[in-house]
């Protein structure tokens, strides 16, 4: 049912035009730039976004710019786990596991996941009550399940990625808020 669901969505939203991933994208950054959570953050960690996912690379520009503490994963595939590592410009960026961007190896300067504030996870699918389906490696479950308690967890999603009900087991971690081209979703008390 999972890899339905997935399968499902990931041909919608790779039927999306640059033009209009761009365009959402902005909308869903204006959104969430004004949260609370994002102004009072000052260590964030960022997926690096690729392949139709909500952009994700002028955000992080603009994070840093604004003297954020910016992190982003760096994927361990033997383990396959994420490891956190500050990013200090976009140049240390280069393609890593799966053809995304990540900090090449003598860039990398790891941070303990208690330290971030706000963490942007991404989802192939999100419901309303925060759960998540991701590419399927699990990699970002298995990071969740080791989040600090006072980290917010936000989704960067388009509306077409959202789905009534994700079915979920009782160690699955939910997101705390989704944001979208069009709403804020709020998933639990933050």
């Amino acid at each position: 049912m999972k890899d339905e669901i997935r399968e499902t969505i990931q041909q919608k939203r790779s039927r999306m035009s640059a033009t209009e991933v761009l365009e959402k994208s902005q909308r869903i950054k204006d959104r969430f730039f004004r949260l609370d959570e994002f102004r009072d953050a000052q260590t964030m960690l960022w997926y690096v976004s690729y392949n139709n996912e909500v952009t994700t690379h002028e955000m992080i520009k603009d994070c840093m710019s604004m003297g954020k503490h910016v992190l982003v994963p760096k994927t361990d595939v033997e383990n396959r786990t994420l490891r956190l590592c500050v990013l200090s410009q976009w140049e240390d960026l280069v393609p890593g596991a799966y053809g995304i961007l990540e900090p090449w190896l003598e860039c990398v300067r790891e941070e303990p996941v208690d330290s971030i504030d706000v963490m942007i996870v991404p989802g192939v699918v999100f419901d309303e009550q925060g759960n998540r389906l991701g590419h399927g490696f699990g990699y970002y479950d298995r990071l969740l399940t080791t989040k600090g308690s006072r980290t917010v967890v936000v989704g960067l999603a388009f509306e077409l990625q959202l789905v009534h009900r994700i079915p979920f087991e009782d160690h699955d971690v939910k997101v705390d808020q989704i944001v979208t081209e069009d709403r804020i979703i709020t998933c639990s008390d933050i």
